[in-house]
């Protein structure tokens, strides 16, 4: 600001102006994580704290500042743990939400109660959240500063300027109310336990994740969430721990299907002395809506179908990775090689095969094999793989082009004519040719 830069102008004026300006692209995602965080942590000073715009916060600190000796060491306690985390920043106590946003965007400070006239009237106008236009307005008609202001009636500001420069202005004066709203703490998915006594058996440790595992879901259904991945962690007598973290492959919350999950786990723990504190979390959820259950199998509940699907990929992905149990998706291509795209199972959902017209595909495809071929289209007899097959029936070709729009090494061969070819040693294979160079090859097999 001092080089004569301001917020709202382009990077390349910026740069004119400053050519040695140093600049890094913003992330406003982690930014708004850090601000969230910070604000759970000034939970430490006030009951009540919420955001201030992108880059502040405000805090109601009435009634606790004698806790900390005063408003004065209050502050100077708070400023002290900044410096040593490493962060920057600017505080200030006032008695109005806008004399306090005022004074912290412009140098920090405390201003006394009663004095709030005094103790803002030297800072600009801009200080007051109005915006740019009314803000440069002000400064035409020479009142630049709050003290400017505060003499002058309130209509003719108001019939001038709008009502919201008024509002701002009594607001930070403490005309108008402007309470603190704390912003809802998102919901923690997590519960534990401690026992009276240690316990160490497989079956005492299942019984109490059973009972935690009742009160997580119950959690989860308040708040209509499922759950991907969830941790057990437990505590031992020698200050000790253990973790048994599963994943899951859709969001669940019903306790029996997971808990089956973590017996494998559980058995490999080593209780030591014995394990005296039990705390399961859910880290990663996922919003999901009631469903409806029914129909039963003797006294339990039916287990759908995608049910117990999930339940395999569970316990599949937890033993070798969920990054290795995989499903094939069906892709729009006429390219055998590009007609399906592979996805890791856990975190696609099956489509439908697209019904198609045609000849139909093999059951198995793999990458072209070269194939040894008699003369005559189909061949009446060729070699594959050191074996000698004779066809027996055949159906074709079909004529497939190669897409123009990608650039494959294996399509720079042209044009290829695929064959349907029953032998009669017994496979049926499907073979292809290339009309360009007439050379044979195996791509399929049919079931």
């Amino acid at each position: 600001m001092a080089r004569g830069l301001r917020r709202g102008m382009t990077l390349a004026d910026a740069r004119a102006i400053c050519p040695d300006l140093a600049t890094r692209p913003a992330d406003l995602a982690r930014e708004a994580t850090a601000l969230a965080t910070l604000r759970r942590w000034t939970g430490r000073y006030a009951p009540m704290v919420g955001t201030d715009g992108v880059d502040g916060l405000i805090a109601d600190i009435s009634g606790v500042s004698h806790l900390f000796g005063g408003e004065v060491e209050l502050r100077e306690d708070l400023q002290a743990r900044m410096d040593r985390a490493g962060l920057a920043t600017v505080t200030a106590i006032a008695g109005t939400r806008g004399a306090a946003h005022a004074l912290a965007r412009h140098g920090g400070g405390i201003v006394a109660d009663g004095s709030l006239a005094i103790g803002i009237g030297h800072l600009p106008v801009t200080a007051l959240r109005v915006d740019h236009d009314t803000a440069e307005a002000l400064a035409r008609m020479g009142l630049s500063r709050i003290s400017d202001l505060i003499p002058l009636p309130r209509a003719p500001l108001a019939r001038r300027f709008g009502q919201g420069l008024v509002l701002r202005l009594d607001q930070a004066l403490g005309a108008q109310a402007e309470p603190v709203a704390a912003e809802p703490d998102p919901p923690h998915f997590g519960v534990r336990m401690t026992l009276p006594e240690p316990i160490g058996l497989q079956s005492d440790v299942m019984a109490g994740l059973a009972r935690l595992l009742e009160r997580l879901c119950a959690k989860l259904t308040l708040h209509r969430m499922g759950a991907r991945r969830v941790r057990f962690e437990l505590r031992r007598v020698d200050s000790g721990s253990a973790v048994v973290e599963i994943g899951l492959a859709r969001p669940m919350r019903d306790p029996i299907r997971i808990a089956a999950l973590f017996a494998k786990g559980v058995d490999e723990i080593d209780s030591g002395f014995g394990i005296d504190g039990l705390r399961l979390s859910a880290p990663l959820t996922e919003a999901m809506a009631p469903e409806q259950v029914t129909g039963q199998i003797g006294d339990g509940p039916t287990i759908r179908h995608e049910d117990a699907l999930a339940d395999l990929l569970s316990s599949i992905g937890n033993r070798i990775g969920f990054d290795r149990v995989q499903r094939l998706l069906p892709a729009t291509s006429l390219i055998p090689e590009r007609s399906f795209l592979i996805a890791p199972a856990a975190y696609s959902s099956p489509e439908p095969i697209p019904q198609r017209s045609g000849p139909g595909r093999p059951i198995t495809l793999f990458p072209p094999e070269p194939v040894t071929a008699a003369s005559g289209t189909p061949p009446a007899n060729f070699r594959w793989r050191r074996m000698r097959f004779t066809t027996l029936r055949a159906t074709g070709p079909e004529r497939i082009t190669p897409e123009w729009w990608f650039d494959d090494p294996a399509w720079r061969s042209g044009l290829r004519d695929y064959w349907r070819i029953d032998t009669q040693e017994g496979p049926r294979l499907w073979l292809f040719v290339t009309p360009q160079t007439q050379d044979w090859y195996m791509q399929g097999e049919f079931a």
